[in-house]
């Protein structure tokens, strides 16, 4: 087969799936309110593929579940690493379509540190879609840490995702996109695993302004004192034929003015993928 350079990856899809990554706080604050409110924004968004951060879970019930049930979304994976009082927290998967294969594993990247991973392999419509749950380590003097965690991502990715199908890696990073933990993964430096570069769906498709997910507009985001920060990511790797994975569309979630009751402490990412 000739090589095309003005289509090197074929006839593009016009066809997307859309993602949601969302970093939600658990348990904490008013909760019950910040779920309603976070319902909503899913609904409004009509995701295919939600991932949550920190999402709650007691023994007779849990975030995902709810908002699966509630999204429409009837396949989940959760998993809970964090035990709190009387709830755990953790993270989940929600899709659309059944979810074939799943994995979770911690990320340690060095003794005391907290981070995970998990892996939904997701029988869609029109193949497989490869979805990696992220969360890495917070401190802000953490990146020794975080780039040890982004090097074990990498060789859970290159061990059970298959490089013909969209691999897809999201979540709270806790990290900006010029540190050297997201380089590594967006071709900046020398990546972990030979040939393994994602983009970022916001730098693609986003709307051109910074993007922070971790924002000072937001009370409770701004009780920390950390500076304004993008942390949270939908990455999807070098596209495959057709384009497939590549960003088309990249937006906020949860944005609200300083005055109203906030959603998180994070604002969610929900990016549209061809697909």
């Amino acid at each position: 087969m000739s090589f095309d350079p003005y289509a090197p990856y074929g006839a593009m899809l016009e066809t997307t799936c859309r993602l949601v990554t969302w970093n939600v706080w658990g348990r904490y604050g008013e909760w019950a309110a910040r779920l309603d409110g976070i319902i909503a924004e899913l609904k409004r968004s009509a995701p295919d593929i939600v991932c949550l951060q920190e999402a709650w879970a007691t023994p007779e019930v849990s975030e995902a579940d709810l908002a699966g049930e509630a999204l429409g979304l009837p396949y989940r994976f959760a998993w809970g690493d964090w035990p709190q009082d009387g709830w755990m927290s953790g993270g989940a998967v929600c899709s659309r379509w059944p979810i074939a294969t799943r994995e979770q594993r911690p990320l340690p990247g060095g003794a005391d540190a907290a981070g995970s991973a998990a892996y939904a392999g997701i029988d869609g419509p029109r193949g497989l879609v490869q979805v990696f749950a992220v969360m890495l380590d917070y401190p802000l003097h953490a990146s020794g840490i975080r780039q040890h965690q982004v090097r074990e991502l990498a060789d859970f990715v290159s061990e059970a995702a298959s490089r013909s199908h969209p691999v897809i890696i999201c979540g709270d990073f806790n990290a900006g996109p010029d540190s050297d933990e997201l380089r590594m993964l967006t071709g900046r430096s020398q990546p972990p695993v030979p040939g393994m570069v994602f983009y970022d769906a916001w730098e693609v498709a986003g709307d051109g302004g910074p993007g922070f997910t971790w924002s000072n507009r937001n009370p409770l985001a701004a009780v920390s004192l950390l500076p304004d920060r993008r942390f949270d990511y939908v990455l999807s790797a070098w596209p495959r034929r057709g384009g497939a994975g590549h960003p088309t569309r990249c937006e906020l979630l949860g944005v609200r003015p300083r005055q109203e009751a906030q959603l998180s402490d994070h604002h969610g990412v929900a990016a549209d993928l061809r697909y």
